[in-house]
């Protein structure tokens, strides 16, 4: 496979998962975070980074909203819940620094 097809196809894929997440507003980032180790928040910042190892200045907020389909605090008004008690305690054991 050349490169530029392996870049199209990886770039599908990376489209497919945004809008799956967009669409599973189901599923909190803290559930993410504890059982894949990433979260909404974790892919726009490889978004930015990756932009800007290219030269490209991409805020944070803009990038979260490529990822999230709107400004970050107006899905977190929408669709994020507080964690639960279990969720957080899994998430800190994970976390330990």
């Amino acid at each position: 496979m050349d490169e530029k097809t392996r870049t199209e196809l990886e770039a599908a894929a990376f489209r497919r998962l945004v809008q799956h997440l967009q669409e599973r507003t189901d599923v909190q980032n803290i559930d993410l975070m504890n059982l894949a180790g990433f979260c909404r928040n974790c892919l726009s910042r490889w978004y930015r980074e990756a932009a800007e190892s290219r030269g490209i200045t991409i805020s944070d907020p803009a990038a979260r909203e490529i990822v999230y389909g709107m400004p970050y605090e107006e899905w977190k008004a929408k669709h994020q819940s507080q964690a639960k008690p279990e969720q957080q305690a899994a998430f800190d054991k994970q976390h330990k620094h």
